[in-house]
């Protein structure tokens, strides 16, 4: 994704961390104190399309594309008045259709498809369902009042629960103040010596201890979080580790010429026809003769392992004599080269 900058004053979040840009229902962005200096008198026109627009109507831009600032933008307003919902429809295919034509008006006004056409198609069907569209928007869904039942609810466990919280921390600092209290009633008055009774005390306040620490089980909510309770802590997971790793270069037995390295490369002159490499890739540790080594190793592999004629293996039952005969050419062939 590019740097956010300001289309007006050319002002980079980099240059400036604290810069803030803001997008209005045009979909071009621009920062604070550009908004400022532009819109002084209440409206003007956009710098980049020339449409009129409101100062108020500015808002933060929260990503960091501004195309989809104006895309929400647009769509809450179109869901305003296209809020028809399932169960007005005779038939699911005529519902998907309605939402299918949703999507399309969006997109367009998004886009800039059809501008004009599509705020005359969107201005007839508010006249057609005025009273459907004032209806809708007087009452609540089923799934938005589902949602508001069960926030409502865990609005009142998280209440219910505070609540416990404070009462079992009250209920500790009294224990706490009793023990303390009563510790120090022992050591004056009894007969006992202080370590033993010091001793007692501790074991008391170790029962104590394992008893508060018994939480009643977690609070389930929707969104799946537990609250309360032996919950499981953001922890880093702890790895086992193993043996060191120790790296051990890899022995190739060669039965032929040596590969070549790169000093090969370079003193035989093959680098002289291949390019030389670029700042970017050198600055990623790339090197020309790294190529030009892997290209002739490539080419040149068969050579590096001769096959030994007197270990071959024997013939599987059946082979034709055919095969032995060209194994044996081949096997001369490498032994001439």
């Amino acid at each position: 994704m590019d740097e956010q900058f300001c289309p007006r004053c050319k002002t980079t979040k980099y240059r400036n961390p604290s810069l803030k840009l803001m997008v209005n229902v045009c979909g071009h962005s621009l920062c604070e104190n550009c908004v400022e200096l532009l819109f002084v008198r209440g409206s003007a026109l956009c710098p980049e399309c020339g449409i009129a627009l409101r100062r108020s109507n500015f808002r933060i831009q929260l990503f960091e594309d501004a195309s989809v600032e104006k895309e929400i933008d647009i769509r809450k307003r179109i869901l305003r008045d296209y809020n028809k919902r399932e169960e007005e429809f005779s038939s699911l295919r005529e519902y998907n259709d309605y939402l299918e034509e949703i999507e399309t008006i969006i997109f367009n006004l998004t886009n800039n498809v059809d501008v004009e056409e599509t705020k005359k198609r969107i201005e007839n069907y508010k006249k057609t369902n005025k009273d459907v569209i004032m209806k809708n928007r007087g009452k609540l869904s089923r799934d938005e009042t589902f949602i508001e039942d069960m926030l409502e609810q865990e609005k009142q466990i998280s209440e219910h629960r505070r609540k416990e919280i404070i009462n079992e921390e009250t209920a500790e600092k009294r224990k706490k103040i009793k023990n303390k209290e009563e510790l120090i009633d022992e050591l004056m008055f009894s007969d006992a010596s202080a370590s033993v009774i010091m001793k007692a005390h501790q074991e008391l306040n170790k029962v104590t201890d394992n008893f508060l620490e018994k939480k009643p089980p977690p609070t389930n909510f929707s969104t799946g979080i537990k609250i309360g309770g032996h919950q499981a802590s953001f922890q880093p997971i702890r790895i086992e580790e193993g043996e060191k790793f120790s790296y051990k270069p890899l022995q190739l037995a060669l039965l032929g010429p040596s590969a070549f390295s790169r000093s090969d490369v370079i003193r035989q002159g093959f680098t002289r026809y291949i390019r030389d490499a670029t700042l970017q890739e050198s600055g990623g540790g790339f090197e020309s003769t790294i190529a030009c080594q892997r290209a002739l190793q490539d080419a040149m592999c068969g050579l590096f392992y001769k096959y030994d004629i007197n270990h071959s293996p024997a013939p599987s039952v059946g082979s034709s004599s055919s095969n032995s005969t060209t194994m044996d050419t081949e096997h001369s062939y490498m032994d001439t080269s």
